[in-house]
């Protein structure tokens, strides 16, 4: 029998004072799903958002009830911020793992700023424990 069997005691000698985020993110997996484009960049209140987006960045995905789109994803900077949405073609089976209670964040790949506009590609991620 190969099992891994560890006592209470030496869990806590494990752990000691640590986090207990410091403790579970060796274990948490990003999935790379999907890639897309920020829609709705050109309409934002608040355009200045989009000169601090960078490559690289990590963006909230987030769930929004939408008179246009049932299916609704916000992306969020950092600060929580509204950069867009996923775009309507590509979010029926993120809103539906979102809503079946998984994590999903986007990661910045790439963007492209050109007179007044801002074109802003992400890959979607599944995170799992």
């Amino acid at each position: 029998m190969n099992d891994i069997t560890i006592s209470k005691k030496e869990l806590v000698e494990v752990i000691g004072e640590k986090d207990l985020g410091e403790v579970i993110k060796p274990l948490i997996e990003e999935i790379h799903l999907f890639d897309t484009f920020v829609a709705g960049t050109s309409r934002l209140k608040d355009a200045g958002v989009l000169e601090t987006v960078q490559t690289g960045d990590k963006v909230t995905l987030r769930r929004e009830q939408n008179k246009f789109d049932e299916n609704a994803i916000l992306v969020l900077d950092a600060d929580k911020r509204k950069l867009g949405y996923v775009p309507e073609k590509d979010d029926l089976i993120f809103s539906r793992l979102m809503d079946a209670g998984k994590l999903l964040i986007g990661k910045v790949t790439s963007v492209e700023r050109e007179g007044g506009l801002t074109k802003i590609r992400m890959g979607i991620y599944l995170v799992d424990y």
